[in-house]
Parts: structure tokens; sequence; C-alpha cells
């Protein structure tokens, strides 16, 4: 063991960094007594200096507790991660305070007054913001289990640390407001924890106003409804209309909680009027937030009011943002705006929201029309799809041609959405070409999607559909010049048999793969004998013999080392 005490103590990092790694290993092989009595002091007094040690550390402490003999000694593992939860990396500091957390779950309400909440308190009055900033995230732990003279120590420190001089700590504590307020008694939380509260909503930082506007929602759950109205909604009005838009950003981020805590009275009479006014704010980056929470807000709201305010209040800024300058804004709303139609209905989908839909369809920015057909079932189980066919049809075009392959891949992917919803008809006439055209895309990745989107129109078609209007374009391609586009035929029998049914397999597709066998290029050859190990279970058993086998036979003695390897498999695969 000296061995690997002087590991810990040695100037190679790596070296320090594998052996803080083997830390669980070397206490099993100590014990509990000597884990306790010597590896925890040795790790307290060592004092390192990189990071990634520091942060290895941090993390192996926390999962400690049954090398230490379990809960009635977790104590023992707090010394070290004390000093580490002051360390000046962030990163480090927080994996510690993670492990200081699970290690307080194994005290007993008795070894947290005596050992646990004396740490906190140390760390709270430090004389490092870092050591403060620390203390911010472990009163929520220990506090439910405390005796009340405990507590209101703690509830003082905690207030204390909401008005630190230094902003680092402030924001830990407005960080962590929320989370000690749920486990605070109702009575000290209106008492202590709401003046707080305001106090750091009015901070000079707007880094702190807007993690309390953060812990808004959670502060009004906890609340009576009529406690609400004087206690958070003046601190909603004023961060809402806050001169920094980082604050204005994150209400709009958290209005959808904030308006399921308030309940649906001031949802309607005040909180709809300030949703109004963050989608026409004057950042984009609030509009783009507030645009993204339209359909929840608005499904949210109270039944017998629900339409009149959307139709009164939040439609006209609707389609203001259909047309904003910024494409992340109305990417945003065409992620949501399709949902709204169940809520308000078919006639005022067919006279309001279908023109804006319209509009999105045609809007220069691909990702706000690829949001629109991504969404498309809400309006279909409305109005039916055929309002849109007419416009819709040019942007999966556009869509299926755009420059960025992602692009096209994010549509493939939902072709057989389209499929079910446009009806095979439609789906044969204008989009099945489209549809095999991706096939022989340059990109590697829109080809394999474009194979697998194949098969998803079989199930939903039927394997009579495909030997009509998929396979023989396929087959096609097994004459393709390109030697990659023989290789993505295999690719698409691969999964054509799997849904095609044992006739078809056999009767249509396996004349073809058998003739590859000799194709000049060893990888489509190598790919032949994969192609048909993958068919063997769907093919007629009656076949395997007099045709599967002698092909894979004649290239097990092909020259090339792969495609021999590739065909024994596949025998051995065929045999077993």
């Amino acid at each position: 063991m000296t061995c690997f005490y002087d590991e810990l103590k040695n100037e190679d990092v790596q070296l320090r960094l594998n052996s803080i790694k083997k830390l669980s290993t070397i206490a099993l092989a100590l014990g509990v007594e000597r884990t306790k009595s010597e590896l925890i002091p040795f790790l307290t007094e060592t004092i390192y200096d990189e990071d990634e040690v520091l942060l290895a550390l941090a993390e192996q402490l926390g999962n400690f507790i049954n090398l230490v003999g379990g809960g009635e000694f977790a104590h023992c593992l707090l010394p070290p991660l004390e000093t580490l939860a002051a360390v000046e990396e962030t990163v480090v500091r927080d994996k510690a305070v993670a492990s200081l957390r699970a290690v307080a779950e194994h005290h007993s309400p008795q070894a947290l007054e005596e050992h646990f909440v004396p740490l906190v308190q140390r760390l709270a009055g430090g004389d490092w913001f870092t050591s403060r900033t620390s203390a911010c995230g472990l009163f929520s732990v220990c506090y439910p289990r405390v005796s009340a003279v405990v507590k209101a120590e703690l509830r003082q420190h905690f207030c204390s640390l909401c008005q630190d001089d230094t902003p680092m700590v402030r924001r830990a504590a407005a960080y962590k407001l929320g989370e000690f307020a749920k486990v605070v008694e109702i009575e000290y939380v209106k008492s202590d924890l709401i003046p707080i509260f305001v106090f750091l909503a009015k901070d000079d930082q707007d880094s702190v106003r807007l993690l309390a506007a953060e812990a808004c929602a959670v502060v009004a759950s906890l609340l009576a409804p009529e406690d609400m109205e004087q206690h958070v909604m003046p601190t909603v009005r004023a961060r809402a209309g806050d001169t920094s838009w980082r604050v204005r950003y994150m209400v709009a981020d958290k209005f959808v909680e904030l308006q399921q805590a308030v309940g649906p009275e001031l949802a309607r009479t005040d909180l709809a009027q300030i949703f109004q006014a963050l989608l026409k704010d004057s950042e984009a980056e609030v509009r783009a937030a507030a645009a993204g929470k339209v359909k929840d807000f608005c499904m949210n709201l109270d039944k017998a009011h629900q339409e009149h305010i959307i139709m009164t209040m939040i439609l006209p800024q609707i389609k203001d943002l259909v047309c904003d300058a910024n494409q992340h804004v109305k990417s945003a709303l065409a992620s949501v705006i399709m949902g709204l139609s169940p809520i308000v209905g078919r006639q005022n989908t067919i006279e309001h929201l279908l023109p804006l839909f319209l509009t999105q369809l045609k809007d220069e920015c691909p990702e706000v029309r690829l949001n629109i057909i991504s969404n498309l079932e809400c309006v279909n189980e409305v109005i039916g799809i055929q309002q849109l066919v007419q416009s819709l049809l040019p942007a999966i075009v556009e869509l299926a041609e755009d420059t960025k392959w992602r692009v096209r891949l994010a549509i493939i992917e939902h072709m057989p959405l389209l499929a079910g919803q446009l009806g095979q008809e439609f789906f044969d006439e204008k989009l099945t070409s489209l549809c095999m055209s991706w096939l022989v895309d340059h990109v590697y990745a829109i080809r394999e999607a474009a194979t697998l989107n194949l098969k998803k129109l079989v199930e939903q078609y039927g394997p009579q559909w495909a030997e009509n209007n998929v396979i023989p374009k396929v087959l096609n391609m097994s004459h393709e010049q390109n030697y990659l586009h023989r290789m993505t035929y295999l690719f698409c029998i691969n999964v054509l048999s799997e849904v095609c049914g044992k006739d078809i397999t056999t009767r249509v597709l396996l004349p073809t793969v058998l003739s590859m066998a000799d194709d000049n290029v060893a990888n489509v050859r190598f790919n032949v004998a994969k192609t048909l190990q993958i068919m063997a279970k769907y093919l007629d058993p009656a076949v395997i013999q007099p045709q599967v086998k002698p092909v894979l036979e004649k290239l097990n003695v092909d020259p090339d080392v792969d495609v021999k390897y590739f065909a024994s498999e596949a025998i051995a695969g065929i045999a077993g």
C-alpha cells in the first residue's frame, strides 16, 4: 500500500489520475477500518493542483459510503469533500457538492446536526466566495431532517448568502432558492424567503435577476392563490419588462411552468397580457422563446375563456411573428403553431390559421417549412390535409433538394408520416419518384436513410404496392455504372426482404442479387454475400440449396480476401 500512496504523491499527473481512479479497488483491499483511519485522512491532507485529478477524486468519494462502513460512518468522507468544495475550479466544486449531497442522504438526523450542518456553516462563512457558492447547494438536503433550532440557523445562513457582497454567491443562492423553498415550511417561506426572493429579483446584476425569475414558478406553486397576487405577480410583471433581455428571455422560457403554478384565474387576468407583450418583445431571442410556448400556453388556458384569449390576444401577435425578420423566431413558431388547430377548432383553423400555414410553407427558411411539415398531423385531425396539398408539395420538393444534407435527411424521416396523411394515390403520383431519387444521393447518410424510408413505406402500403411501384425502380439500380448505386441496391434488398414476404423476395429480388455475384467490384461482391445471408431467412427454403449455396461457394474461392471472408461467414450463418 505504500507504493499506492507514493503514486498518489507522484509528480506525474497521469499516474496520480490513474491512482485516483483506482481508489475504490484500493479501499476494498485496505478494508473498512484502514480506509477510515488511513486513506481518507491521507486524501484530506494531500493537496493536488491539477483540476482533472481533483475532479476524479470528488467523483470517487461520492461512491465511498459502503467502503467506509455504511451510513453510520458517512461523516468521515466530509473533510476531503469540504476541501474540494472550496477549490477554485467550478467543475470540481460542482462535483464535490454533488458528492456531498449524496453522502448527506446517508446521515442520520443526529449525524446531520453533528457533522454535516457545521460543514455547511463553515462553507457559508468562508473567506473565499468559492466555498460560499458551494454552500448554497447543500441547504436543501439537510434542512428537512434537522431540529427547529438548527433549521432557523440554516435559514439565516441562506438569507445571508442571498445578500452576499459577491455577485457569484448571490447567483448561486438565487439558483438554489426554488429548491430550498420546496423544503421550507410555508410560514417561513412567506416570512423569510419571499422577501429574499423579491430582493434578488431586483438585484443590480441581470445574471442574478434572471435566476430569481426562474424561481418564480416554484415559489408561486408553494403559495395559496390569495398570496400569489401579493408576493409573486409584482415580481413577474417587473421581470417581464426588465431592462435586460436575458431576464425577459428567462420569463418567457419558464412561462408555462409559471402559468401552471399561478392557476387559471391569474393566467387569464394577468399572464395573458404579459405573454402578449413577450411575443412582441424588441429582442428576437425573447420572441423566439415566447413563440415556442404558444401551443402549451394556449392549451393550459381556462376552457371557458380559451378561445376568446387566443383569438383576441394571441392570434394577432402570431400573424406578425409569421413574417418576423428573424428566422429563429419563425422556426420556433412553426414548430408549435399547428398544435393550435385542435384548440381553436375547424372553423377558426380554416379562417385564421390556414393562411398562416400556407405562408410558412413558402418561407425562405428551410427550418420553417420543415417544422410545419413535421407537425401536419395536428391540422390533419381537424380539417384534413387536402387544404394544404397545393402548397405542401412545392415545399416538400424544395426541402428534398436542399443543399444542406441534414435538411434532406429530416424530410426523408418525415416521409412515412406524410404517406399516411396524403394517401397512397397522391403519394404514388407526386412523391414516390422523389423517394427513389434519394437512393442515389451523393451523401451516404441520405442513401442509408432512403433505404430505411422504403422499408417503412412498404410496411404502410403493403408488399403488393412495393412490387408494383418500388421494386422495379430498385431493380434498375443493379445495372447502374456507379458501383455505389449498385451497393445501395443491395442495401435496399436487405431491408425490403424483411417486409415484402417470402414470395416476392424469392421470386423477384433473389435472381438479381445472384446475378451480381459476378460484379467486377469486390465491394459489391462481398455485399452480395452479406445480402444473401440476410435474405436467407426470408427465402423459400427450396431455393437455398440449388441457387444460393452454389453462388456463395463460388464467392468463397474469390481472389479477394474480403469477399472470401464474407462468403464463408454467410455459408456458416445459413448452415447454422
